[in-house]
């Protein structure tokens, strides 16, 4: 299994969280949010605890699923990490 840095690592978690967020705010278990949007349970709570890097296609579903755009669920991402997060330094 591969190690993750760290900048890995905060944007897995920070992706979570987030996703966390929004199926809470949809007061949906996560059970009841991955069956009823043809999600896999295990794969969603991974990606939830940050423990997985998130497929694009994957991430693509979550955001339809949460009722949004990739686009706004990846500006939320953007906002929470900050204007200063690369991945890369220059």
């Amino acid at each position: 299994m591969q190690q993750k840095d760290e900048k890995t690592l905060l944007f897995a978690n920070t992706v979570g969280s987030i996703i966390t967020e929004l199926r809470s705010d949809k007061n949906l278990s996560i059970n009841k949010f991955a069956h009823e949007y043809g999600l896999d349970v295990g794969n969603t709570s991974r990606v939830e605890k940050g423990s997985i890097e998130v497929k694009l296609v994957t991430f693509w579903k979550l955001a339809e699923a949460l009722e949004m755009s990739p686009s706004k669920l990846l500006s939320l991402v953007e906002k929470r990490l900050g204007k200063n997060f690369h991945f890369y330094e220059e």
